[in-house]
């Protein structure tokens, strides 16, 4: 179909007048079997709804298009199912009922693809209603607060009914039609429809704080609809120069934007605006964005163009999950084979976000159902649920018990990832799914099903302004830990339980892993942002619990010696272990790395040292806090 082009624009408000009619009037021209588009979200209007309602009793065989509905729906009602039915691009509380039992269709497809059914004739349209502001001094009406598929619609159909309400903000950019293009004018002025903020419960609260950590000062935004996203949108208040370039505009970014957060100064396309599609939310949202030249609206097969998202740089992109199978695959539009919402812009953004230089596309979820009886991390994803995402496009997963990051990840290392971020309770279970469906073979990772004691992370900054996160050991942590044994020199002295391997087998670094963080830990100092660290420091105890004596060992990656790294890493372990009661710290280091013992010193505890041969034994008495005081016996013959 052609889309519309504008005639003369001089002498408009006579076309205006000419084109004015009644709702009734409007409609009584629609026919039996056409194909009817109504206008999303909160710009539906719902005025020309109700009158189309009205107008089914004398049709038949009606077909309606929508992208999401915030009204009544009643054309779903079962009485009119002889009279029409929906075909809905994505489901949401008002239609998920009449999906589930049939009487209304839903078709799965990425956001950013539906413009193009209209304008390659696949669906067709006979009949647009949509809704728009008043016309400007030219003759211009505003599409307001749904441009998103609205745009296309009104432009490949041939009969555009539009609803004129004062009510409908003037939003700018790529959001106007000339009342030219209208063939029906219905004046009616009346609220729009809002969507107030969602409760956000406290698993949402951790959640968005986990996500905050990821979450970049600089990043250019997009999160979607809903609690867990709201809770990720809000929890960034601590950020800095952020920026929002998003299919769907909501009530949580304009709390950013008044907390200073907001800056858009950083964004590397459209530099200083804040580009979205559609708006979900309250009449302030609407109020911000009327006549406001800090926001552009454009269609949204371009906010949604993941070559245009890949334009920004460090964009970062936030979708809840329904649930995730061990492998990565994302579920964010079924229950199994009950539609629950659809795909929205999920793919459009990832995609997008995988190509950002320095992007991040984050997936968030609850690790169980609301009554905790089913878990949804799962082996495998519920028959009839939909890949989404698929384990090839997943970066990080983020439940309320921390991050889990899979790009580049094995089959075994993701399913140590998940785990480590299911609920507990569902642990054990996972890994025996593992073992039968072969994710993961002979070794045991008891520490999988340990609750992780987040509380034991600090950061520290360093000489040069280097920060460094110490935090305990993961089970999910192999690769790093291996990459960081296999870099340290071997012409170099390094404590003992490192020094003395010359080859790091599979086995002895499972053995590391393997933690309870009680009798064993093992704390990292890592260098990096979340997925992308790089071990700076390693070190760890194993105690003799009937003695309350343990083994330290640890060791510092060249690259970061001398900035008092190891000071910091030995202290935290003697913080950790007074903490769990430990008495007596031992360490065994051979002759010739005396420079070990400044590490020791200056903790504030009795230090003996004896050497044997060509071992020095060091105790630090962690139940004897004291100045300074060093004994040493040599009792080398």
């Amino acid at each position: 179909m052609t889309p519309r082009t504008i005639p003369s624009v001089l002498n408009w408000k006579a076309t205006y007048e000419s084109k004015k009619a009644t709702a009734e009037d409007a409609l009584g021209k629609v026919r039996r079997g056409q194909r009817i588009f109504v206008g999303s979200g909160c710009g539906e209007p719902q005025f020309l709804v109700e009158k189309l309602v009205e107008q089914m009793p004398f049709l038949a065989d009606i077909e309606i298009l929508h992208i999401l509905s915030l009204g009544k729906t009643k054309y779903t009602d079962a009485c009119f199912e002889e009279k029409c039915r929906l075909k809905t691009f994505f489901v949401a509380t008002s239609t998920r009922e009449a999906v589930a039992e049939g009487r209304a269709d839903y078709t799965p497809i990425n956001l950013s693809d539906v413009p193009q059914l209209f304008r390659q004739g696949i669906l067709p349209l006979d009949v647009a209603l949509i809704q728009v502001s008043p016309p400007d001094e030219h003759g211009f009406c505003s599409y307001g607060v749904s441009v998103d598929i609205v745009k296309a619609a009104a432009e490949n159909s041939p009969y555009v009914i539009a609803q004129i309400n004062s009510f409908m903000p003037r939003t700018l950019g790529d959001s106007f039609i000339h009342v030219s293009q209208i063939d029906v004018l219905v004046e009616h002025n009346e609220p729009l429809l809002e969507m107030e903020r969602p409760n956000i419960s406290d698993k949402a609260k951790s959640i968005g704080n986990y996500v905050a950590v990821l979450v970049e000062n600089g990043s250019t935004i997009r999160a979607g609809i809903g609690s867990l996203s709201s809770a990720c949108l809000y929890a960034l208040d601590g950020k800095k120069e952020l920026g929002i370039h998003t299919d769907i505009l909501t009530d949580p970014y304009l709390y950013l934007i008044e907390k200073g957060v907001i800056t858009n100064e950083n964004k590397s396309l459209h530099r200083g605006k804040i580009i979205a599609s559609f708006c979900i939310g309250t009449s302030k949202l609407f109020s911000f964005v009327n006549n406001n030249p800090l926001v552009e609206f454009h269609p949204v097969d371009y906010t949604n163009d993941y070559r245009i998202i890949a334009q920004n740089i460090k964009m970062t992109t936030i979708h809840s999950a329904l649930e995730v199978d061990l492998t990565g695959q994302v579920c964010v539009d079924s229950l199994g084979y009950q539609i629950y919402s659809g795909v929205g812009g999920a793919i459009d953004f990832v995609r997008g976000a995988r190509h950002s230089i320095g992007g991040k596309a984050i997936f968030v979820l609850t690790s169980t159902l609301t009554d905790g009886n089913k878990s949804r991390i799962v082996p495998q994803l519920t028959e009839g649920g939909g890949v989404v995402t698929t384990r090839a496009g997943v970066e990080y997963i983020v439940t309320e018990y921390g991050v889990a990051h899979l790009a580049g990840k094995s089959l075994r290392e993701r399913v140590l990832e998940l785990v480590n971020v299911a609920h507990p309770n569902f642990r054990e279970e996972l890994m025996r799914s593992a073992y039968k469906l072969r994710y993961i073979w002979r070794e045991i990772y008891p520490a999988a099903f340990e609750l992780y004691p987040e509380k034991l992370e600090v950061k520290q900054v360093f000489e040069d302004d280097l920060e460094l996160t110490f935090r305990p050991v993961k089970p999910s942590d192999e690769t790093i830990v291996r990459n960081f044994l296999a870099s340290l020199p071997r012409k170099e002295p390094y404590v003992r339980f490192l020094s003395l391997m010359k080859v790091y087998p599979k086995y002895n670094v499972q053995e590391i892993l393997n933690i309870d963080y009680r009798t064993k830990m093992v704390i990292l100092g890592l260098d990096g942002t979340k997925g992308y660290e790089r071990v700076a420091a390693m070190g760890g105890y194993v105690l003799d619990e009937e003695s309350m004596i343990a083994e330290v060992d640890f060791a510092v990656h060249p690259d970061y010696g001398r900035k008092g790294v190891a000071s910091f890493l030995v202290q935290r372990l003697t913080e950790i272990a007074r903490d769990s009661g430990i008495r007596l710290f031992v360490a065994y280091v051979n002759v010739g790395q005396e420079g070990v013992f400044g590490v020791f010193e200056g903790l504030g505890y009795f230090l003996d040292i004896t050497r044997e041969e060509n071992v020095y034994e060091i105790k630090l008495h962690l139940d004897k806090p004291v100045d300074i005081c060093i004994v040493q016996h040599d009792n080398d013959k």
